[in-house]
């Protein structure tokens, strides 16, 4: 394991509502799961903090509402977080909590730094496009203008996810679910990022073609060596894919460790309950 992790994350909070005296009190905060009686507010991350170390996959897990994609959206720049701080041990950008940096900087790290993978593939691809012409757009957008080297790379993924080059120009509405998402991983593989985040990218899909795209995802990481964040609710997945784990309940990071530990000896009362409806 590396010294120095390339993603820290610290202190992450999101809350959606003002707050009010009752919830904001960290001494006596008393909330009914992540909702506060009081003034209403959903506190959907409460100081959610970890490192990522190069060539990790870390899973996230928890039921939904945890705020498990909450954070990934933030960490991905989907959304705004109430406060916090994040840091990519990337040259460029040394000591920079991302959070804070502009719209354009941001861009870059979406471009270059991270790759995602959305539950839903309508969102990281445009339906429309060919699936070459999903890639190429995320290769234009990080600067590359050489055609031939364009295709050749998204035609290189294409085959690299299983999809036949003969569809390569077939739009991916015309999909099964599982290619959609084998057309969105070759997507977020485009430019080499360092940080590929993985958000329930089984869910919905039969079982055997989850099986591959599993499959799929090690291999990745195997040959790759991509540092990923894997957000799932099913154990089975973070089993197969982590080497550490974070147990999410109602906004805050109840257990943490190696997958196999908490799997084989759950420390807390929710974890243990996971754990046991997955025997």
């Amino acid at each position: 394991m590396y010294e120095t992790p390339i993603l820290q994350v610290k202190h992450l909070q999101k809350q959606f509502g003002k707050g009010c005296p009752h919830c904001l009190d960290k001494a006596s905060v008393d909330l009914e799961k992540n909702y506060c009686t009081v003034c209403g507010t959903v506190h959907a991350l409460r100081d959610v903090s970890f490192d990522l170390y190069p060539g990790e996959v870390l899973g996230i897990v928890g039921e939904s509402g945890s705020g498990k994609s909450t954070m990934l959206q933030g960490l991905y720049f989907d959304s705004d977080m109430t406060s916090g701080e994040v840091y990519i041990n990337q040259p460029e950008l040394a000591d920079q909590n991302v959070l804070t940096l502009s719209s354009q900087q941001k861009r870059y790290i979406r471009n270059y730094i991270y790759g995602m993978v959305y539950q839903n593939p309508v969102q990281g691809l445009k339906m429309k496009f060919s699936s070459i012409g999903n890639i190429a757009e995320k290769m234009i957008a990080a600067g590359n203008r050489n055609v031939s080297n364009i295709e050749k790379r998204s035609k290189e993924l294409l085959e690299n996810v299983h999809i036949p080059l003969r569809r390569m120009k077939e739009e991916p509405q015309n999909f099964s679910g599982g290619m959609q998402q084998r057309v969105q991983i070759a997507k977020a593989l485009s430019n080499n990022p360092p940080i590929l985040f993985l958000d329930e990218v089984t869910t919905g899909l039969d079982l055997s073609v989850q099986a591959s795209v599993l499959d799929l995802i090690k291999q990745i990481q195997r040959e790759l060596h991509i540092s990923m964040v894997v957000v799932s609710h099913d154990l089975a997945v973070i089993r197969m894919l982590a080497d550490r784990s974070i147990v999410m309940l109602n906004g805050e990071i109840i257990e943490n460790g190696l997958t196999d530990q908490i799997l084989e000896d759950p420390q807390h009362e929710y974890t243990q309950q996971l754990v046991y409806s997955l025997l």
